[in-house]
């Protein structure tokens, strides 16, 4: 069977990377997943086939499209830093949310 290739629009990146980034905040993964994705930055094309291979897993959250568009899009090292900046803004916006609502100011 043929593998079919996924061209991903930057349009559809940025949702996709917002997407995970948002569920990885949601689920106070953030530590975990920036330390996991900064490690695999050099090894961006196993860390693919890794994921290829976690499928049934990865499925839960995502459609089959999603799924083989942010494999395709993970296969580059600029997308992978690219959600780690992502991941990261969105847990600091979470911070400064849970700060302001600790402290609300008169």
């Amino acid at each position: 069977m043929d593998e079919v290739e996924f061209e991903v629009t930057e349009e559809r990146k940025k949702f996709l990377i917002n997407k995970i980034a948002q569920k990885v905040v949601d689920m106070r993964l953030s530590p975990v997943a920036i330390v996991f994705l900064e490690s695999s930055k050099p090894l961006s094309f196993i860390g693919n086939q890794f994921m290829i291979f976690m499928q049934p897993f990865y499925r839960a959250f995502f459609s089959y499209r999603e799924y083989e568009e942010v494999a395709a899009m993970l296969e580059e090292r600029k997308n992978i830093e690219t959600l780690i900046c992502e991941i990261e803004r969105l847990e600091e916006a979470w911070n400064e949310a849970k700060r302001t609502k600790k402290n609300p100011r008169d």
